[in-house]
């Protein structure tokens, strides 16, 4: 499994943010691809997830009605669209496949990681 993950940057609390999560490697359509995200000083922590057939998604509680995650299976591209971003949103945001709802978050199987891509939330 390999990913590299890009649209990251620093925006003002409101604002929106489109990340790209490109894959390769492996037989893209048949995972459910799963976004986590690293705040500053904390552990990683799952924010959404997305079956092999683009649906059912699975959102963090926190994002819920903010982001929205998609996928092109031709492209092997999986998105995370951000809006209304808040400060507690800021990390550094990695996309991983085998993911899967668990009662106390997002179960991750593959424990491969791209290099992540930054998300700053602030004025």
């Amino acid at each position: 499994f390999q990913f590299v993950e890009s649209g990251g940057g620093l925006v003002q609390p409101g604002g929106s943010l489109r990340l790209s999560c490109a894959a390769s490697g492996f037989t893209f359509d048949i995972y459910a691809i799963g976004w986590f995200r690293q705040p500053p000083g904390k552990e990683r922590e799952g924010v959404s997830c997305i079956s092999s057939r683009g649906v059912p998604t699975y959102y963090a509680d926190s994002v819920k009605g903010r982001f929205t995650i998609s996928r092109d299976d031709a492209k092997k591209l999986v998105y995370l669209q951000m809006n209304n971003l808040r400060p507690e949103d800021t990390g550094v945001y990695y996309c991983a496949a085998e993911c899967a709802a668990i009662p106390t978050g997002l179960y991750v199987g593959s424990n491969s990681w791209g290099q992540g891509t930054q998300v700053t939330v602030s004025t």
